[in-house]
């Protein structure tokens, strides 16, 4: 066995094909969602002209978006009489490039609402150009900070809002993981982008976010498992090992980084599944993950009635 894998092979759970699938539908929430905007055209910069953001359809729920001007929070609202206060900001993926918002974004959202939370999805600014760090870590940093703001009027415990992020969105979900000035309370991470260092990141992704010759410092601070601390926040991980486009190494760093540091950490290395399997597209292992985030969070205490 590989030395790497040996020493990590205590803690890391490969999980059997016979875990049953949970199918969630859409059509579970009941009310539509809210759309905060994030910052005022003022803040931004743009006039009322502007475009918002560009979409693109590429089949059956799988758009993406492009070109956004106007970041926001889309928040869903569980049922009242199920609602157990945590709050999540999903950060959709696309390498910094785009956004996946349906099957990284509103279906995470939709299937952690009716589990009784509170979901907002981030349409947070990418592209490179004006849009490189730290306009992506600012969008996020407001949207947690509008979830605790709006805490009493949607029933949200303010000492459980987390982030979940997919791909460059784990980048993202990362980076606000390890900040102390945001202070999530806990964390998710989904085949994510983690190390900015050559050889292990997603050279899209940090083209995008830190220009095509960062700086070496910039390298080191946005390589997120080098950020982690004992104050880092509980941290759920999930990747596939043939995972092609983000190397499972950028998880593995991350998982090794937070036992280091005394940080609660669960990882799922599933062997197969590829990159960007998203929300319940299927029957494999890989696509039983909601349920061992939500199993985690129940032993987290994050799931506790207010």
């Amino acid at each position: 066995m590989n030395s790497t894998f040996a020493r990590l092979a205590p803690w890391i759970f490969l999980v059997p094909a016979w875990i049953f699938t949970v199918t969630v539908s859409s059509a579970t929430q009941a009310a539509e969602p809210d759309v905060l905007a994030l910052w005022s055209d003022a803040d931004l910069g743009i006039s009322a002209e502007t475009p918002s953001a560009t979409e693109h359809d590429r089949g059956p729920n799988n758009r993406s978006l492009s070109n956004i001007q106007r970041p926001t929070l889309t928040v869903y609202h569980p049922d009242p009489q199920s609602n157990h206060g945590a709050a999540l900001v999903v950060c959709p993926g696309g390498g910094y490039g785009g956004l996946a918002v349906d099957k990284e974004g509103h279906d995470v959202a939709k299937w952690f609402a009716k589990l009784g939370g509170t979901a907002g999805v981030l349409s947070y600014r990418v592209g490179g150009g004006p849009h490189q760090h730290p306009v992506p870590m600012n969008d996020a940093r407001q949207a947690v900070a509008l979830m605790r703001q709006n805490a009493d009027q949607w029933s949200v415990s303010p000492d459980r809002v987390g982030i979940i992020g997919f791909s460059a969105g784990g980048h993202l979900a990362s980076t606000i993981a390890t900040d102390p000035a945001t202070g999530v309370n806990f964390a998710a991470l989904i085949y994510p982008v983690i190390s900015m260092r050559d050889g292990v990141t997603h050279g899209g992704s940090k083209k995008n976010l830190l220009g095509a010759e960062p700086d070496t410092n910039l390298v080191a601070e946005m390589s997120r498992d080098e950020q982690v601390s004992p104050e880092t926040c509980p941290t759920f991980l999930v990747h596939a090992g043939d995972d092609r486009a983000v190397l499972v190494e950028n998880s593995l760093r991350f998982y090794r980084a937070c036992i280091d540091h005394n940080v609660p950490v669960e990882m799922h290395l599933f062997p197969s599944g590829g990159h960007g399997f998203g929300m319940y597209r299927g029957e494999r292992p890989v696509d039983q993950w909601p349920d061992l985030m939500h199993a985690w969070m129940g032993e987290q205490g994050l799931l506790k009635r207010q």
